[in-house]
């Protein structure tokens, strides 16, 4: 591999380069996204999901709306220069007549995509490689500005942030996990998951904290505007709960015990009956648990993932904590590395919900599945950080995930701050 080639390489996986990637950077990075989708798609070739169709959508829709969501923002949209002031609705037809009837969020429920999308993947690849290359040419000519390259940006971060949806859908549905594992298996899709000596946890001084991103380059949605608080000093733990950890939760009656629960997270584990975290068989001296369809014993010293907000929260009211507010944890994040704050093992819960950093309109784009409506905002939890599954350039200490308090089926754990 040449300098040049290496260089390049390391830079579509810098979330710090990729946000003010200029036209050739991100020629290679939609390239190197592409590609990972087309082996996410491979993966589920063989393979037919049973999984709550309430909770997912089908893989070739999700690899569909990658493409459809990339034409209709770029190839389809006459004011794609335009950055986001362009249109929402595009201007010019899709190449492919049935795309928006099949693709297209807005149109459809997810019931109906599990039923509806009957396109091959053979089809599918096509539509995949049209796409991209008018993408690629269009990319060729466009004005070397923010305003110029921010739709090509933001049709990367989705077809990225997809990535990691394909990773959960396969996670439920047993997908790519080699022997004992249904479908094709996808080692390349699957890192492995580090183990960690668990550190003392971490203190930080009073100080005032800048939250959200200021304008230039990319910024998604949810970090548009900046917010200045003043942070009381706090203490946060160094690397996310571990199993060992949340097993002794587990035994001493954690999910029989109402203590530990807010009145909706009670709700949800009666509800629910859970008595382990998402796809655990066993919890205790051994933690036995589901890996992409194979039973897998797991370190102790692993963190913990696939939990909801609720058994995060009750976790931490039993061991008398707390969650981290969104500031501490991004205030750990940016400057506590060098003392041993570890993070990108799993996305993690804070407290709080969602909301704006500042009260400017949302652009109109066309509409992602991944974007949750403002509307439900209010009702949303935070996820903050990045998991072993997460495309590295998406790892931004300032990115922001919303989700209800009950979902799970995300790679997401959390840590915990001294109360």
């Amino acid at each position: 591999m040449s300098s040049r080639t290496a260089s390049a390489s390391a830079a579509i996986d810098d979330p710090f380069a990729m946000r003010r990637a200029g036209r050739e950077l991100l020629s290679l990075a939609l390239i190197d996204a592409r590609n990972r989708t087309l082996r996410w798609l491979n993966a589920f070739a063989d393979a037919e999901p049973t999984v709550p169709h309430g909770e997912f959508d089908p893989p070739r829709w999700l690899v569909g709306h990658v493409a459809w969501f990339q034409e209709c923002a770029i190839a389809r949209n006459l004011h794609r220069a335009h950055g986001a002031d362009a249109r929402r609705t595009p201007t010019l037809a899709s190449i492919e007549p049935r795309a928006d009837a099949w693709f297209d969020p807005s149109a459809t429920r997810r019931e109906q995509r599990w039923r509806d999308t009957d396109i091959g993947d053979g089809h599918l690849r096509d539509y995949l490689s049209a796409t991209l290359e008018t993408t690629l040419e269009l990319l060729d000519k466009a004005d070397e500005t923010d305003a110029g390259l921010q739709l090509f940006r933001l049709a990367l971060a989705l077809e990225d942030r997809i990535a990691e949806s394909l990773a959960e859908l396969a996670q439920a549905a047993g997908v790519g996990g080699g022997p004992g594992g249904h479908g094709a298996a996808a080692p390349s899709l699957w890192p492995l998951w580090p183990a960690r000596v668990r550190r003392e946890a971490l203190w930080f001084g009073a100080q005032r904290w800048v939250l959200g991103s200021p304008p230039g380059g990319f910024v998604p949605d949810t970090e548009r505007g900046v917010r200045d608080e003043s942070v009381p000093e706090f203490e946060i733990d160094a690397q996310p709960v571990q199993w060992s950890q949340f097993a002794e939760f587990v035994d001493d009656g954690g999910y029989d015990e109402r203590q530990w629960w807010g009145e909706a997270g009670w709700a949800w584990v009666e509800r629910s009956q859970r008595r382990a975290p998402r796809y655990v068989e066993q919890l205790g001296r051994a933690v036995v648990a589901q890996r992409a369809g194979v039973a897998q014993r797991l370190s102790a010293h692993q963190a913990v993932v696939h939990v909801s907000w609720y058994e995060a929260d009750a976790w931490c009211r039993w061991a008398q904590r707390r969650l981290p507010t969104e500031v501490e944890w991004e205030i750990a994040a940016s400057t506590g590395a060098g003392r041993g704050f570890v993070w990108g093992d799993v996305h993690e819960w804070v407290a709080g919900r969602a909301r704006r950093w500042s009260d400017d309109a949302a652009p109109a784009l066309p509409p992602s599945v991944c974007d949750v409506p403002q509307a439900l905002w209010p009702a949303q939890r935070v996820m903050r950080g990045a998991s072993v599954l997460t495309v590295p350039r998406l790892e931004h200490p300032k990115a922001r995930r919303f989700a209800g308090a009950e979902a799970d089926a995300a790679f997401v754990g959390f840590r915990s701050c001294v109360i």
